[in-house]
């Protein structure tokens, strides 16, 4: 292709050259020719694109079309059920949530409910009517001497830096509407975040917004932003689904001075978080400065979040709190499968437990070393539908946190632009021309109504179960697909036992 443009391009530019000098008519077309013949033996000669240097011109037609395969995806390509990590049908309940729509569904299912993944609750034929009260939680234990009123369902750390100030403003907006909390991710108290709603400000290992000019953390900082009224809890990062091992990346053209005067950074450079805390590097340093924070934040509840790797790690924080008698108010346990922020693909596919696991972990070695009963679990890692949120109840979590699917009710369509700041809603983007495109007013509706509706319809699936309180969620309400394989065992023994027995010769 390479040779065929230089030789045969060149004939051509000649020839409309010639004829257009001949008929005196407009040159925009030799122009043009030769612009592109310009371009295509630039392309045939540079040595940084080896399909442009193939195929020189025509070789654009490549990169374009993998600029917009996600949105080639979404439009043309994905079913109801595909798309990832939220498939189109989870994305369209969201949506409608938001928009306080129905959320009704047409003609059935489009799961596949005999695969062995399948799952889904066991209701009763006894169901009883759903509560209109939405469920509440008390967090903090016998340190904590300022303890909150938490919603069972509550916004997940996302910075300001990640998203934009108008999507922030909505989050929180929204929030206090429906009187639930908004994390604020590991970037700061920003102004953004204080539109009134409840907050839980995250502390990561780069101490933003409470960091003194070596990066360390500065308690007089601490205390200024703890000590606010809209600061309800503070909970330290010590790990976070996505890149757990790996410190948060605030790229360089999201670092506007703003930010970086909020952070206490230089603005305009990628910003990496440390992958561990200065303050502490063990678990009993660990527990000492939660319980700092809780003396500097006036006793509010403290607690920390992780995703469980090394198990041994956690068993010594366990081990330490019956030492040293200082307990958490409460742990956040992100799965694996979490995340909003850019991660190295390792990273975010290969490092770190699946929420699920997890959770069964951490319950049972709370409760093997008798500390269970002093702190509440908050599950964070896709949980995003009513479903998912009872799923992470019977596994033991108190309570659960979620970021993408409120990012959905701002607007959010996965366009997998989050990184580059090019995030064609405004959501997660400090570009302004694209940030305006967000309407806060609206958007701060669908985030209350987001919430508000998914609450209740976990109180219509409880109901439908003949459960009277979360108290009352368990595993035994799930069925899984797995199952129906074991039943199909009892029910076909013979069969199964003569293909096994076939299968050995």
């Amino acid at each position: 292709m390479r040779d065929k443009f230089l030789s045969w391009g060149i004939v051509l530019v000649t020839v409309a050259w010639i004829v257009a000098l001949l008929i005196r008519a407009d040159y925009w077309i030799p122009i043009l020719l030769s612009a592109f013949y310009a371009l295509g033996v630039y392309n045939a000669y540079q040595s940084k694109h080896a399909i442009l240097r193939n195929f020189p011109v025509v070789g654009y037609f490549r990169y374009f079309f993998e600029s917009i395969s996600p949105e080639m995806q979404q439009y043309f390509i994905e079913r109801e059920t595909d798309g990832k990590p939220f498939p189109r049908n989870q994305r369209s309940a969201v949506y409608r949530r938001a928009k306080n729509l129905s959320d009704t569904v047409p003609f059935g299912t489009q799961l596949e409910v005999n695969h062995r993944k399948y799952e889904g609750i066991k209701h009763s034929i006894y169901a009883k009517s759903p509560s209109e009260e939405l469920p509440r939680v008390w967090v903090g234990g016998e340190q904590c001497s300022q303890p909150y009123h938490a919603s069972l369902f509550n916004i997940s750390a996302m910075s300001f830096g990640a998203l934009s100030d108008r999507a922030q403003i909505s989050l929180n907006r929204g929030a206090k509407k429906g009187n639930f909390y908004h994390n604020t991710g590991e970037g700061g108290v920003s102004p953004h975040h204080l539109e009134g709603g409840d907050l839980c400000w995250q502390i990561g290992t780069g101490y933003f917004g409470c960091r003194d000019e070596e990066g360390k953390f500065n308690p007089e900082l601490f205390t200024k932003y703890a000590t606010l009224p809209n600061v309800k809890m503070i909970e330290i990062k010590l790990s976070q689904g996505a890149k757990p091992g790996h410190g948060g990346v605030l790229p360089g053209v999201k670092n506007t001075p703003e930010i970086a005067k909020i952070r206490h950074v230089t603005p305009g450079m990628t910003i990496i978080s440390p992958p561990s805390h200065s303050a502490f590097s063990n678990a009993a340093e660990l527990l000492r400065f939660v319980q700092q924070l809780r003396e500097l934040s006036g006793g509010k509840p403290v607690g920390f979040k992780l995703c469980i790797g090394d198990t041994k790690e956690f068993d010594d924080i366990c081990v330490q709190m019956n030492v040293l008698k200082i307990y958490p108010d409460f742990i956040t346990i992100d799965g694996a499968e979490g995340g909003t922020g850019a991660a190295p693909p390792e990273f975010s596919d290969g490092v770190g437990m699946p929420l699920e696991p997890a959770l069964i972990f951490v319950n049972r070695t709370l409760n093997s070393y008798n500390v269970r009963d002093k702190l509440r679990v908050i599950a964070s890692g896709k949980v995003l539908t009513s479903l998912d949120i009872l799923r992470a109840v019977a596994m033991g979590a108190d309570m659960c946190n979620n970021a993408r699917g409120f990012m959905f009710s701002l607007g959010c369509i996965q366009a997998l632009r989050c990184n580059n700041n090019k995030c064609p809603t405004g959501v997660a983007t400090q570009d302004k021309m694209l940030i305006k495109g967000l309407d806060v007013t609206d958007k701060a509706e669908r985030v209350y109504h987001f919430h508000k509706n998914t609450l209740h319809t976990c109180n219509e699936l409880i109901a439908a179960a003949g459960r009277s309180s979360y108290e009352e969620v368990d595993a035994t309400m799930f069925m899984r697909g797995d199952e129906f394989d074991h039943l199909a065992d009892l029910y076909f023994p013979d069969i199964l036992g003569n293909v096994k027995q076939k299968a050995r010769y």
